[in-house]
């Protein structure tokens, strides 16, 4: 019996080979370059001719979130494009702790993936299809460290700033599924939502925040090793050009609503973090933080404000953070929205769980919030 093929040497691939024997092969994940951090893998498995294969990543409690792996079950793929969950089990107390993949493909190939990959090709493909409809526009606002472009489409001719950024931290994709949901609400010319956006909004999305970091198959880092979402206060061409360029365009523009698109590897549910900590809180700016997070709970059963992160006390919000540093720096109502690599628990999928389609319906959802949100504040 021929053993499978493993391969990672592709955009966003992460894995590393230690053993095969037949259907069965030991793995580790790859650290993201000069950083600790190590949690996404996507790789693809050949040779399984409708074997049932069993993959074993070791090492992982020892990872970025070692608790993200409790009730976690793999993305897999035959076609790449419908992404499923495989059977998955972790056990603490083996290797270090092993995850283990047990699937069998209807044919010869497989990719796994930590969740449903964005590649860069599908990134210029978005961009290319949003920048071509006829009330978007493009610009580059600077370069990253491997020079690649920092992508920034624009829609909207009305006062109200509004900024939508996502993948600070590339290993979670789901944030830049959500950017194509609301990319395609944006682009329609039938959409109501999007015209009456349009009318009340200068839209700036940057679908891709850390473009170096998604090639290279990192969890949470750029080229050099450096986490973006804590770089806000006093990013450098050196260390974080990505974001430099990006808060000096916010700088030129002002801020009045932001939201930073991220996936959590621990809680399975959507949910929302703001600024309460921040030194200069203002009550209006709190209130209309807390009145989105309520339109956008009733919008969409994707979402919910029971699970969350910890809330802040006065005063001690870090500034490093984008959601922190917009909301002081322009007294913006600015949030960071969370989706699960898990599930949304509240509305469970056993097929797919939380999904490439669910994130992009929710980047519509959230777009629906929004609109609602100016009509209530200008009413």
């Amino acid at each position: 019996m021929t053993d499978i093929q493993i391969t990672a040497a592709f955009d966003a691939g992460n894995i590393e080979t230690l053993s095969v024997h037949e259907t069965e092969a030991r793995l580790a994940i790859r650290k993201d370059q000069d950083s600790d951090f190590f949690q996404w893998f996507h790789f693809r498995v050949s040779g399984a001719a409708g074997r049932e294969v069993t993959l074993r990543i070791t090492g992982l409690n020892g990872s970025a979130y070692p608790m993200g792996w409790r009730g976690y079950n793999a993305v897999v793929s035959e076609d790449r494009e419908y992404w499923g969950r495989a059977q998955t089990h972790f056990d603490e107390t083996a290797e270090g702790g092993t995850l283990v993949i047990r699937y069998q493909p209807a044919g010869d190939l497989a990719w796994f993936a930590y969740f449903a990959p964005y590649s860069m090709e599908r990134h210029h493909d978005l961009v290319c299809v949003a920048a071509a409809a006829p009330h978007i526009t493009h610009r580059t606002l600077g370069l990253s460290i491997d020079g690649q472009p920092v992508d920034c489409l624009e829609t909207g001719d009305g006062p109200v700033q509004v900024w939508l950024y996502g993948r600070q931290h590339p290993g979670e994709t789901m944030a830049e599924w959500w950017m194509e949901g609301a990319l395609d609400l944006l682009a329609d010319p039938a959409s109501s939502v999007g015209r009456e956006l349009r009318k009340r909004c200068t839209l700036h999305i940057v679908p891709n925040a850390n473009p170096d970091g998604s090639r290279r198959g990192h969890l949470r880092t750029n080229a050099v090793g450096v986490n973006l979402n804590r770089e806000w206060h006093a990013p450098s061409p050196e260390k974080s050009p990505e974001v430099l360029a990006i808060r000096n365009a916010m700088d030129a523009t002002g801020v009045d609503f932001a939201m930073d698109v991220h996936g959590d590897e621990a809680i399975p549910a959507v949910f929302l973090a703001g600024f309460e900590g921040i030194p200069g809180l203002k009550e209006q700016q709190q209130a209309g933080y807390t009145r989105y997070a309520d339109l956008l709970e009733r919008r969409s059963p994707d979402f919910q404000t029971k699970l969350g992160y910890p809330l802040t006390r006065p005063g001690a919000g870090n500034l490093t953070m984008s959601t922190n540093q917009v909301a002081e720096r322009f007294g913006a109502v600015s949030m960071t929205l969370e989706m699960p690599f898990k599930d949304h628990d509240p509305a469970a999928d056993a097929a797919q769980g939380w999904s490439p389609e669910r994130s992009m319906q929710l980047g519509r959802d959230c777009l629906g919030a929004l609109l609602e949100w100016l009509v209530e504040r200008d009413a």
